[in-house]
């Protein structure tokens, strides 16, 4: 049963930012975004021919800035995230927005014009979700206070202001009269500027509600007049010695969507949105950086970890004293781990030693004694098979090492219309589009 070949799309510019299209679960489609300082950085809409098993490609541009991370809405396919990095004044500016495609883009029904690289569109501008890149202003509520985030220049030097207003009379101090009426309590600076890198969209929400990250604050935006306006509902603040800073989180689908992951340094948190509190913290979770994160989609307290020690790491995060499991498969820095959406037992991890590995973690997923088939479905004898399988769970194993890359392998994404079908993307701009080996795939289903 032989297993058809990769196929390769080469982008002009060095690209980091891959994203499967959520919303989309019809037509295989990746998102791509580029990183490049000297020319206009683009989005490439890369659509999977599965059937004549090639690639149509269209791109649109993103002259805002180079695309760091993207993300694709889950109810609307034609609106994305992208965090991005741009120069203003001889600085680097951190920023994060909302964006949707053109119409006819949005759809899939184009034929991927010859000249789309040539003379591609712009993504529409719905809104930033980095108000002090901007110099906007942001305001949520805390009791009868209002918390208002903007960036000022004070005595020359340029920051981020935090202002608290008060509505009501208070017994000390001195006040300013706010354009609201409100009195001014106090105002503190930051010793930067708040940068978003990580932008978050609600699991199987309804593309309305986002979380950023940007260095140690996590904050919880609602997006409003078709994501054309975004207010903070709240905030978090990760609090500890030194300039903490966060590399990656991940929304939980469990929970009702009430929890968040989030990595900073070696360390591993657990997030309650509802109250913004810490509930968990697992210390030391990788002897280096911690790069990514993944929750099982189908075991609601498990989650999978990756870093710079390359190892691939399994929580129980009720019991956070050590992992699950732990995998030492790859040589280098391990920079992506993935679930696979339907089959929890198929993971993804991509690595700066320019491999990708498929591997088959059945043991801790949801059927580690394989397929469970209706009693009633089976014949005699396939029930003799059926107990003789049954007695002991599968063995964990790596199912394939995939070398088409030959840079480091910053992402890896399963498709949200086929879960059989991965893309990755390695620094050089190379996507690769790979399958699961159909005898595992019929392993499974049968």
């Amino acid at each position: 049963m032989e297993d058809d070949a990769p196929v390769i799309y080469g982008l002009e510019f060095q690209a980091r930012a891959l994203t499967a299209q959520t919303a989309e679960t019809d037509a295989i489609r990746f998102l791509v975004g580029t990183q490049s300082l000297k020319f206009d950085n683009q989005i490439h809409i890369i659509d999977f021919d599965d059937e004549n098993n090639m690639i149509n490609k269209s791109v649109l541009l993103h002259d805002a800035g180079e695309i760091w991370h993207i993300s694709g809405s889950p109810a609307d396919k034609a609106v994305l995230t992208t965090c991005y990095n741009k120069t203003s004044e001889s600085r680097v500016l951190t920023c994060a927005a909302v964006w949707r495609m053109p119409p006819e883009w949005e759809s899939g029904s184009h034929e991927s014009p010859d000249d789309s690289s040539n003379n591609p569109q712009t993504l529409e501008l719905l809104c930033h979700l980095d108000n002090t890149a901007h110099g906007s202003v942001a305001w949520w509520k805390q009791g009868h206070r209002d918390i208002r985030l903007c960036e000022r220049t004070e005595g020359g030097k340029w920051g981020l202001v935090v202002d608290v207003w008060c509505t009501e009379l208070v017994a000390d101090g001195h006040y300013l009269i706010s354009e609201k009426g409100g009195k001014f309590l106090s105002s503190q600076r930051d010793s930067g500027k708040t940068k978003a890198t990580n932008v978050l969209w609600e699991p199987m929400g309804d593309g309305k509600r986002v979380i950023s990250l940007a260095e140690n604050h996590v904050l919880l935006w609602d997006l409003q007049e078709s994501s054309s306006k975004a207010t903070i509902s709240s905030s978090a603040t990760l609090e500890g010695k030194g300039q903490l800073k966060f590399t990656t989180g991940k929304w939980s689908p469990h929970h009702n969507s009430t929890q968040l992951a989030t990595a900073n340094d070696t360390a591993i948190r657990g997030w309650d949105l509802r109250s913004m509190s810490q509930i968990y913290c697992i210390e030391n979770a990788h002897g280096q950086l911690v790069r990514d994160l993944d929750f099982n989609p189908n075991k609601q307290y498990y989650l999978a970890s990756c870093g710079d020690d390359c190892k691939v790491k399994f929580w129980d995060v009720r019991h956070i004293s050590e992992p699950v499991k732990s995998l030492e498969e790859h040589s280098h820095w391990v920079w992506s781990v993935r679930y696979n959406h339907s089959h929890d037992q198929l993971l993804l991890t991509g690595s700066s030693d320019s491999r990708v590995i498929l591997s088959n973690m059945v043991s801790i997923s949801s059927e580690p004694f394989g397929h469970l088939v209706d009693d009633d479905d089976l014949s005699d004898n396939e029930e003799n098979q059926q107990e003789d399988k049954g007695k002991e769970p599968l063995q964990d194993s790596i199912i394939a090492t995939y070398e088409e890359h030959e840079d480091s392998v910053y992402a890896v994404e399963w498709s949200a219309a086929d879960p059989w079908l991965f893309a990755s993307l390695s620094y050089d701009g190379r996507l690769v589009i790979n399958r699961v080996p159909r005898a595992l795939k019929y392993r499974i289903l049968l």
